[in-house]
C-alpha cells in the first residue's frame, strides 16, 4: 500500500469519525456525547421547539444511557443535561424568562421554591439571542450547572428542582410534545 492511498483512508477515518460524533438535529449539528462533571453523557435525541409556527430552539438531551421513559429519567438522580441553541431572534431574555416561569406552573413533577426559580432567572441576567447556548447539567448532590456560551452562571437547586426543571420539556405537559418526543429518542 503506498503512502498516498494511506494518507486517503487516515482522511477518510478522520472525516468519519468527525461525522460519527455529531447527529443532525432540525438542520443543526448536535454532539453525540457531551461531559457533564468529568462524566461522558450519550445524546438521547432533541428536537426542534416551535411556537405559532416559528422555530426558537433546539433542544438536546444527554443521559447516562439511553431512554424513551419520560418519567424514569425525570425522577433519575443520575448525571443529565439539556442543552439548548437558539435558533431565532425571537427568542428574547424577557420571554425566555417568561417561558421558564410558565413552564414551572406547568411542571407536573418535582418542587421548584420560588428563591430557586428566583436564582435559575438570575443567571439570564444579559440579553438571548439567536446562537446562544444554554447548558443545563445535572449533577447529583449538586444541582443544576448553568452555562451560557461557555460561561458558566450558577448552580441551582436540588433533584426535586432538577424534576420540575426536566419536566418543563419531559412532563405530562411539555412545553412542546414534538421537542418532548425527539428529546425521548422517538422522532
Amino acid at each position: 500500500m503506498t503512502i498516498k492511498n494511506l494518507l486517503i483512508i487516515f482522511v477518510c477515518a478522520i472525516s468519519f469519525g468527525t461525522f460519527a460524533q455529531t447527529k443532525l438535529i432540525a438542520g443543526l449539528k448536535v454532539p453525540s456525547t457531551t461531559i457533564v462533571n468529568g462524566k461522558t453523557l450519550v445524546l438521547n435525541g432533541g428536537g426542534l421547539r416551535e411556537k405559532y409556527w416559528i422555530d426558537l430552539y433546539v433542544g438536546s438531551l444527554y443521559l447516562e444511557n439511553k431512554s424513551s421513559e419520560s418519567g424514569k429519567i425525570i425522577y433519575a438522580d443520575d448525571y443529565q443535561a439539556i442543552h439548548i441553541k437558539i435558533v431565532s431572534n425571537s427568542v428574547t431574555r424577557e420571554r425566555f424568562i417568561e417561558s421558564v416561569k410558565e413552564g414551572f406552573e406547568r411542571a407536573t413533577s418535582g418542587k421548584a421554591t420560588d428563591e430557586q426559580i428566583k436564582k435559575l432567572i438570575s443567571f439570564f441576567s444579559q440579553e438571548i439571542k439567536s446562537g446562544d447556548k444554554i447548558l443545563l447539567e445535572y449533577i447529583p448532590s449538586k444541582g443544576i450547572v448553568v452555562t451560557k456560551n461557555g460561561d458558566v452562571k450558577g448552580t441551582v437547586g436540588n433533584l426535586e428542582f432538577k424534576k420540575a426543571l426536566f419536566s418543563i420539556w419531559l412532563g405530562s405537559k411539555p412545553a412542546d410534545e414534538t421537542l418532548k418526543k425527539g428529546m425521548l429518542g422517538k422522532d
